[in-house]
């Protein structure tokens, strides 16, 4: 099982970086334990749709957000029974399950084939360029029109064949506390707090005027690491296979070593009880950054009804556009249920009511241009949560700036492990020469085919 692992993850990762030169919380329970591992060949070979659709139609995840989507907003063919496989994606453990079970799958029984995986935009292209995932367009799934070209793109192999779908589109804002922006810059409102924090040099000196004050700028360190990373010029491995910071990481991380000394900023996870707590209406701290998503995945403090500050916010684009994240529902090869797979995936892109229940139910910002437009130019609608403000129109521009580059199928432990080490050195537990030694000492031991400095 070892070696036919081995050979996998040689496998996509020379596949995967050949094709990309160019371009959280979770649960941890799931329904049902992982199929037991086997011996399997490097390469899944591919299938004919089976002539009868299977009973079970099963789903790996990394935590519940997709399945509580899924759960109110399609319905299961009689006679289909859905199984979720969840497991944590922190520290690379989702992607270990899904590879075993991947090696697994052409000797699986039927009921425990996978037939749809969800994957970030972080590690998408490690299964994209592989046998094992399907073309969709092979499934009935062909209308694109409407959702958003680099959704379509990152779920696509090199030779443009496309995957999968998302379900979302992510472009990221500047989130900011209404109440304390107000008594930092004078105002609360969008367009001026935009004006005021359109830049990092503006954005670095507010965070003095904030702390003068008794704020803090960001909860965390690395809240702003997402926006750096996210305007790269390169990627994190080049073709060479070297670990190589680009100047945006580099210049981040004097950031969070200068907020760090100044008081600017806590020192913690950006998922951790410290960092969200400062979320409660007692919280000190102006800004956050994120997605859609992260209004109802992240911001449940904020939300609190007894603690929260429910429509104590307002979001602008901030000092750079950028994108964070996003979910995509991947074909699995050897699905014995290629109609409910393709119909799931169609569902999420194309059903406009389904999308305009995503947006009015759940904060989402949709895959779906058509559905997206109209909430933007609908003068009644306001996301109460931001105090009435029309999310939707501000999400529809930073949208446009989006482009899928400079990625990898490491970039989800690199990056990880860099906020985390670095982290040593903002809190002072260690120097900046051993904070990133520990840090090349970890890749070496995730990776060691990259080569680091």
């Amino acid at each position: 099982m070892k070696k036919a692992l081995a050979l996998l993850l040689a496998l996509v990762m020379v596949l995967s970086l050949a094709a990309c030169g160019s371009s959280e919380p979770a649960a941890t329970e799931a329904p049902k334990a992982d199929a037991p591992a086997a011996e399997a060949p490097a390469e899944a070979p591919a299938e004919e749709p089976a002539a009868e659709e299977g009973k079970v139609f099963r789903i790996y995840a990394w935590n519940e957000e997709f399945k509580g989507f899924f759960e109110k907003y399609y319905e299961v063919p009689e006679g289909i029974t859905v199984e979720w496989v969840i497991n944590p994606n922190d520290g690379g453990v989702y992607q270990d399950k899904l590879d075993e079970a991947l090696l697994n799958q052409a000797n699986a029984p039927a009921d425990e084939k996978i037939d749809m995986f969800l994957a970030e935009a972080d590690y998408i292209l490690k299964y994209t360029d592989t046998e094992f995932t399907q073309d969709i367009t092979a499934l009935g799934v062909t209308d694109f029109s409407n959702t958003y070209e680099y959704t379509v793109q990152a779920a696509s192999d090199s030779n443009g064949v496309v995957k999968g779908v998302s379900f979302q589109c992510c472009p990221a804002a500047l989130i900011y506390r209404r109440s304390i922006a107000e008594d930092v810059l004078g105002t609360s409102e969008p367009a001026e707090v935009q004006e005021l924090l359109n830049s990092w040099d503006k954005f670095n000196a507010v965070a003095a005027d904030a702390a003068a004050k008794g704020y803090y700028m960001t909860a965390s360190e690395a809240a702003t690491f997402r926006v750096f990373s996210n305007n790269t010029s390169a990627p994190l491995v080049n073709e060479a296979g070297e670990l190589v910071l680009d100047e945006a990481i580099t210049t981040w991380q004097a950031q969070a070593k200068n907020f760090a000394d100044n008081g600017y900023t806590l020192t913690a996870d950006i998922w951790s009880d410290e960092c969200t707590a400062q979320m409660f209406a007692d919280g000190k701290t102006m800004c956050y950054f994120g997605p859609a998503w992260y209004f109802n995945f992240s911001m449940g403090n904020a939300q609190d009804p007894e603690k929260g500050c429910y429509g104590d916010w307002a979001i602008c684009q901030g000092p750079q556009a950028h994108f964070w994240g996003g979910t995509w529902l991947l074909a699995a090869t050897g699905s014995d249920n290629p109609t409910m797979l393709a119909d799931v995936m169609d569902t999420f892109i194309n059903d406009e009511e389904v999308c305009k229940a995503l947006i009015e139910n759940e904060a989402q910002f949709t895959n779906n241009q058509a559905v997206n437009a109209a909430f933007a130019e609908d003068p009644n609608y306001g996301n109460e949560f931001l105090g009435g403000q029309n999310d939707v129109a501000i999400f529809v521009e930073l949208a446009k700036n989006i482009r899928f580059e400079n990625k990898t199928i490491y970039d989800q432990l690199l990056t990880e492990g860099l906020q985390g080490y670095w982290r040593e050195y903002c809190d002072g537990t260690v120097t900046e020469e051993e904070a990133m030694a520990n840090y090349y000492k970890y890749i070496n031991e995730k990776y060691p085919e990259i080569v680091t400095p």
